[in-house]
């Protein structure tokens, strides 16, 4: 399993609405993806800083979003709500445990 890890900065003030389009579309859209897992936010409200952790079965299907446009999509649909764009990294998931 891999992992893309984002690390973004909100604006403080539009956290909700940040939350709202990524409950609404940005999880919608990531189901329907081939090798999806799964997807957390964490969000800091006191400061705006934010990490999104996505969850896929392959390197080969994390990688294929990004090809397809997928990836860019969802990141235009948060950018009115950050101060900049998101910092992405990708990670084997070397060990997992817990639910």
């Amino acid at each position: 399993m891999h992992a893309r890890i984002l690390t973004t900065q909100a604006k403080v003030d539009k956290i909700d609405e940040l939350i709202t389009v990524f409950r609404a579309s940005i999880v919608p859209a990531a189901m329907q993806q081939k090798g999806f897992i799964g997807i957390k936010l964490f969000i800091d409200r006191a400061t705006g800083k934010g990490v999104v952790v996505s969850r896929w079965q392959s390197e080969a299907d994390l990688l294929a979003g990004e090809a397809s446009g997928y990836y860019q999509e969802q990141v235009a649909k948060v950018m009115p709500f950050l101060t900049a764009a998101p910092e992405r990294a990708v990670y084997e998931i070397a060990v997992e445990g817990g639910a």
